[in-house]
C-alpha cells in the first residue's frame, strides 16, 4: 500500500456532498459551537503567529462512545467553516487501519509519508485543509499501556512517527487542521491527547436530544411520506425520546426503520406509522448476538 491510498476522499467546501451533516447531530450543550470556534481561531491565529508563541497544534480531538455523531461532526464542520470564513475549506479523509502494516518499519514509514509528504500535496495551494483521522487510537497507541507482547515495535515506532508528523505539520502547514476521533481515549498516547488544542467529548444523547433525532428522521421521511412529517410534530414524541435513553444517537435515527418493520403493511408504506409503533420499537431492549451466531 502507498501512504495516499489511505486518502479516501477529498471534497473542497462549499460542497452539496456535505450539505446537512452538521445539522443531522443532535449534540448536548455547547459541542458544535466549541467545535467550530476553536477551528476558526486557529485558521485565524496560526498562519500569523509562530508555533512558539501559540503552541497550537492545530489538532482537534472528538471522543465518545461509538454512534455519537463524531465523525459526522468532524466532516460537518468543513462545510461550517466555509460558512464562518466565507471561502473554500477542503475535507481530507483518512482512513488510518490500512497503514497499520506487519512488515518491519511499514506503519512508520506509511504514517511519516502520509502525514508530511501526501497531506502537505494536498494542501499545498494553502486553502484551509481540515484532514479527518478516523479511530485514531488505530494509529497513535498508548505506549505506557501497551505491551510489547501484544503490539509489536513497529506500532510503537508509528506513534512516534505521529507525534513527530503532527509537530512537522504545526511548524510548517498553519493552514491544515487535524480533527481526530477516538471511541476510546484510554488507548491513545498520551503525548498525542497533549497535542490537541481541545479535547470534546460527544456523550451519548440526553432525553431532549434523542427526541429531536428521531424527530428530525421523521421529518426527513416526510418528504416521501407526508404524514411521517405530521407525525413528527407532535408533543407525544418526547416519550419516544424518554423511552430511548441510554442508546446512541444512530440507533435514535433508525428508530423508524425499525418501526417500520415491525409490521408488513408499515413496511409497505412507512406513512402509515404511528406514535404507537415508535413507542414500541423505542422499548424493544437491544438485542445482543450470541456467541457463535451466524
Amino acid at each position: 500500500m502507498r501512504a495516499e491510498e489511505a486518502i479516501v476522499r477529498q471534497v473542497d467546501a462549499p460542497s452539496s456532498e456535505l450539505e446537512g451533516l452538521w445539522d443531522s447531530i443532535v449534540c448536548d450543550g455547547d459541542v458544535k459551537e466549541r467545535l467550530v470556534r476553536h477551528a476558526a481561531l486557529a485558521l485565524a491565529v496560526r498562519p500569523r503567529l509562530p508555533f512558539t508563541t501559540t503552541a497550537m497544534h492545530g489538532l482537534m480531538l472528538l471522543h465518545g462512545p461509538p454512534g455519537t455523531g463524531k465523525t459526522t461532526l468532524a466532516r460537518g464542520l468543513v462545510q461550517e467553516l466555509a460558512r464562518v470564513v466565507n471561502g473554500s475549506v477542503r475535507l481530507v479523509d483518512i482512513n488510518p487501519h490500512g497503514l497499520m502494516s506487519g512488515e518491519h518499519g511499514k506503519s512508520q514509514q506509511l504514517v511519516s509519508s502520509l502525514l508530511t509528504e501526501a497531506i502537505p500535496r494536498v494542501a499545498d495551494d494553502r486553502v484551509p485543509t481540515v484532514v479527518v483521522l478516523d479511530e485514531v487510537e488505530s494509529m497513535a497507541v498508548a505506549r505506557s499501556e501497551a505491551s510489547l507482547a501484544a503490539n509489536p515495535v513497529d506500532v510503537h515506532r508509528a506513534t512516534d512517527a505521529v507525534l513527530t508528523a503532527m509537530d512537522d505539520l504545526a511548524h510548517h502547514h498553519p493552514h491544515v487542521l487535524v480533527v481526530a476521533t477516538s471511541n476510546f481515549t484510554g488507548g491513545l498516547d498520551e503525548a498525542f491527547v497533549s497535542r490537541a488544542d481541545i479535547a470534546i467529548e460527544v456523550a451519548l444523547p440526553n432525553e431532549l436530544a434523542l427526541t429531536e433525532i428521531v424527530r428530525d428522521a421523521l421529518r426527513g421521511y416526510g418528504a416521501a411520506y407526508p404524514a411521517l412529517a405530521e407525525l413528527a410534530s407532535g408533543a407525544a414524541l418526547s416519550r419516544v425520546g424518554k423511552q430511548l435513553v441510554g442508546r446512541d444517537g444512530r440507533a435514535a435515527r433508525k428508530l423508524v426503520a425499525e418501526a417500520a418493520a415491525r409490521r408488513l403493511e408499515t413496511a409497505i408504506d412507512p406513512g402509515r406509522l404511528t406514535i404507537a409503533d415508535l413507542l414500541a420499537a423505542a422499548g424493544q431492549p437491544v438485542r445482543e448476538v450470541s456467541r457463535g451466531a451466524a
